[in-house]
């Protein structure tokens, strides 16, 4: 499945076998969290973000440079 998720006012795709509105929630939630509270190696991988997949419970966040990707616990 794949959805789209506004992230400083950029279209990122979110891809996940079984996306519901509560996990959906919870993804943004948090990235709107980190973005205003996280640490520089958070926003850096926020600021280069080209996609994310929802796995159980973990967003896995894939950026530009693939050594600032990032797993982002949701519970």
């Amino acid at each position: 499945m794949k959805v789209f998720v506004t992230i400083q006012n950029k279209q990122i795709p979110v891809f996940a076998d079984n996306l519901n509105k509560k996990t959906l929630k919870l993804l943004k939630l948090a990235l709107d969290k980190k973005v205003e509270n996280g640490r520089q190696t958070l926003k850096k991988c926020l600021q280069t973000l080209i996609s994310i997949e929802v796995i159980g419970c973990e967003a896995i966040l894939h950026s530009l440079n693939e050594k600032d990707s990032l797993a982002l616990s949701l519970y």
